[in-house]
């Protein structure tokens, strides 16, 4: 019996090693395909020659940030810094692998939206359409990673909070406040109202207050808290949803309304008049960051309901427990 189960435990430690093998060369495949797909993306269009505005330079950061951490991510493999810290950086590489995917995705669409359809027909207009095509191939490859590694935590009953509802709507929350500051990097359409200044700093508290939290997980620092980690995502939560109402009521009253200073009808804005611009008009950057809002503040309605239907759970359950 000693010799059977001496063997059982050689044959499990074998399957899981080759296991893990595997797990890495795949990623180190994917990220060194990552790494490329990014690097020809920003290297096509870096030197263009031609203004790309402040959503066409959003778009460049993308791709040079993304390239840049999964170079450093390539380069501390390399230095085996993953089996020092195993748990922490499972829990980091799905993390950004996570957000890279967003990013990428949605500078491929930004991108091809507000940019490439001003380009005029020639060169320029390829290679734009050529990095488009590379940012998508990107978002591919780092979406296969999170595939790859969501395996790994179930073969492993492991469980990360990105990986779960609630830190899904996190990350969705930050991304769309990331595609948000895209936008209003454009300080013209604010500058001059201070209702309008309010917003951008409810876009900015909101994003520090989900940020926080993931970092808080990222470090397994949730449960140092004094209070509940449940009850301080709550409570974060429902600040967030009421600082969102009030930016969803304010930024289209002060950009669309006329008696407070705004412009109703897009044919009003000189900026989307300009043939010569290659980048979205003003008009259509305000209505982006409204489409925007709408979208953050019903992704963290959805947040709040996840945690009130659980806190509703566990006090059902406890009364339960209670009584009987």
């Amino acid at each position: 019996i000693p010799v059977t189960s001496t063997c059982l435990n050689i044959t499990t430690t074998m399957s899981t090693w080759l296991i893990y093998s595997d797990h890495e060369f795949v990623d180190c495949c994917l990220q060194r395909m990552q790494l490329f797909s990014t690097c020809v993306a920003f290297s096509l269009v870096a030197d263009m020659g031609i203004g790309r505005g402040a959503v066409g330079n959003w778009t460049l950061s993308i791709w040079c940030f993304c390239f840049a951490v999964t170079l450093i991510i390539l380069i501390l493999q390399f230095c085996e810094f993953p089996s020092r810290f195993p748990f922490f950086w499972y829990k980091f590489s799905v993390t950004y692998a996570c957000y890279a995917a967003l990013l990428c995705l949605s500078a491929s669409i930004t991108y091809s939206i507000t940019y490439v359809q001003f380009l005029p027909y020639g060169p320029y207009r390829d290679r734009a359409i050529a990095a488009t095509a590379f940012s998508c191939i990107a978002y591919v490859l780092y979406a296969m990673e999170v595939a790859e590694i969501w395996d790994l935590y179930k073969l492993n009953s492991v469980t990360c909070y990105v990986l779960t509802v609630p830190g899904l709507l996190k990350m969705l929350e930050t991304f769309t406040a990331c595609v948000i500051f895209a936008f209003i990097s454009n300080t013209s359409l604010y500058q001059d109202q201070p209702a309008l200044r309010w917003c951008v700093a409810v876009y900015t508290i909101c994003f520090l207050q989900a940020a926080v939290v993931l970092v808080l997980n990222l470090g397994d620092c949730e449960y140092r808290l004094p209070i509940p980690f449940p009850i301080f995502q709550l409570g974060l939560t429902l600040l967030s949803i009421l600082l969102y109402a009030s930016a969803l009521v304010l930024w289209p009253l002060y950009q669309f309304d006329e008696k407070v200073g705004g412009q109703p009808q897009r044919s009003s804005d000189v900026s989307c008049k300009d043939e010569l611009t290659y980048s979205v008009c003003a008009w259509d950057q305000r209505l982006a960051v409204t489409v925007l809002t709408a979208i953050n503040l019903l992704i963290y309605v959805g947040d709040l309901v996840y945690w009130s239907c659980l806190f509703s759970l566990v006090y059902v359950l406890g009364c339960v427990g209670g009584g009987s």
